[in-house]
C-alpha cells in the first residue's frame, strides 16, 4: 500500500516539476528574445481588433456573402 502512495507522490512531484520547467523555459525564451532584439522591455500585443473603415466593412460583408473568404472566422 505504501508503495502505491509513494508512487503517486513521485508522479505528482514529477508533473509539477515538468510544469515549472515549461514555465521557466518560456520565461527564458522571452528574455532571450528581448536580448536578441535589443529591446529594453517586452511589448505585449493588444487583444483588440483593428476597427475597419465603413468601405472595408462593406467590402468584407460582400465577400462573405459571396463566400470568397471561407477561411476567415465567423462572428
Amino acid at each position: 500500500m505504501s508503495e502505491i502512495v509513494w508512487g503517486l507522490l513521485a508522479f505528482f512531484v514529477r508533473a509539477i516539476d515538468f510544469v515549472l520547467d515549461s514555465v521557466l523555459f518560456a520565461s527564458r525564451l522571452r528574455e532571450l528574445a528581448r536580448i536578441w532584439t535589443g529591446g529594453d522591455k517586452m511589448i505585449e500585443m493588444p487583444a483588440t481588433v483593428k476597427i475597419l473603415t465603413p468601405a472595408a466593412q462593406r467590402a468584407l460583408a460582400e465577400a462573405e456573402r459571396r463566400n470568397h473568404f471561407l477561411y476567415l472566422p465567423r462572428r
